[in-house]
C-alpha cells in the first residue's frame, strides 16, 4: 500500500483527526477507529513534548501515520517532534513564501533543508540513521495551514514552494483574521473560501480542511467540493458530543415517563 505522502500527492481522500488530550489511551482508541492519520495538537493544548512523543509512539505502533501540529513555525520544535518519530508536521499561520520555506527547511535534512542531525527515536536510537535519512527525504510530510487572509492572498506562491505537500484550512482562525471569528455564514468568509478554491483548482493543489464539528455529512460535503486531506473533528468533541447527546436522550425519555404518571 502506498504511503501517506504518495496518497496525498495522488489526491486520494485521506481522513485524520486531532488528538488534544495527552493520555496515550485516547490516541490508541482513535488509532483503532480507522483514521489514515492522526495529528498530535501542540498549538491549542497542554500537551508537552514528552507527552507528544508518547502519543506519536502509540499512533505509530498502531499502524497509523502520526503528524504533529506544532505550536509555531519554530525550527527547534519541528526538529524535536520529527526526532520523536512524527512523519510530518502541520504548521500554523503560514502567511508567506518565507514562512513556507522555513517549515520545509526545518523538516528536511541538508542539502534540501537545514534540519540538525540527531539520533533519537526516529533514527532507531542511532542504529540506522542512513535508512532514516533516505526515508525522511522521500516520505516526510509538510502541510501548511492557511488560516489568515494574508495567506489567502499569497496562496499560489506559498504552495509553489518545493516540498510543501498541501494545505489545510483553519476555519476559525481564518474567520478571525477577517474580524468575524466563528461566523462561517458571513459573506467575507465565503469570499475567502471561494478565493482559496479558485486558486487551488487553478494550480491543482492538494486541498485540506479541518471539519471541526463531529458531523460526518459536513466532511462528506468537503469531499464533494474536491478536498482530499481532511481532518474530522477532534478527541474532546467526540467525547463531549457523545456524552451530551446521550444524556439529552435519557433526560427526554425520563420526562416522558414522568408525564405518564
Amino acid at each position: 500500500m502506498p504511503g501517506l505522502k504518495e496518497r496525498i500527492g495522488r489526491r486520494e481522500v485521506t481522513i485524520g483527526s486531532w488528538v488534544t488530550l495527552g493520555h496515550p489511551g485516547v490516541a490508541e482508541m482513535m488509532a483503532q477507529a480507522g483514521f489514515d492519520w492522526l495529528t498530535v495538537e501542540m498549538e491549542h493544548s497542554s500537551i508537552t513534548l514528552q507527552q507528544a512523543e508518547e502519543l506519536i509512539r502509540v499512533i505509530d505502533l498502531c499502524g497509523v501515520v502520526p503528524l504533529v501540529r506544532v505550536g509555531e513555525n519554530n525550527s527547534n520544535l519541528i526538529k524535536r517532534v520529527m526526532d520523536a518519530g512524527a512523519h510530518g508536521v502541520i504548521v500554523p499561520m503560514v502567511n508567506s513564501v518565507v514562512s513556507a520555506e522555513a517549515a520545509v527547511a526545518a523538516v528536511k535534512y541538508p542539502p534540501v533543508g537545514s534540519r540538525g542531525v540527531g539520533l533519537a527515536r526516529a533514527q532507531r536510537y542511532g542504529l540506522d540513521f542512513e535508512s532514516y535519512r533516505k526515508w525522511a527525504h522521500e516520505e516526510t510530510i509538510v502541510i501548511v495551514q492557511i488560516e489568515h487572509i494574508a495567506a489567502v492572498e499569497r496562496l499560489a506562491d506559498i504552495l509553489a514552494v518545493p516540498d510543501v505537500d498541501g494545505f489545510i484550512v483553519g476555519p476559525y482562525d481564518l474567520s478571525g483574521s477577517l474580524g468575524i471569528p466563528g461566523e462561517f455564514e458571513h459573506p467575507l468568509y465565503a469570499e475567502a473560501m471561494g478565493q482559496i478554491d479558485r486558486v487551488a483548482k487553478e494550480i491543482d493543489a492538494v486541498r485540506g480542511f479541518h471539519s471541526v464539528p463531529p458531523q460526518p455529512q459536513l466532511l462528506i460535503d468537503k469531499i464533494d467540493e474536491g478536498y482530499t486531506f481532511l481532518a474530522y473533528s477532534d478527541d474532546f468533541l467526540f467525547l463531549s458530543e457523545t456524552c451530551r447527546g446521550g444524556m439529552e436522550t435519557i433526560k427526554h425519555a425520563l420526562r416522558g415517563k414522568e408525564g405518564q404518571h
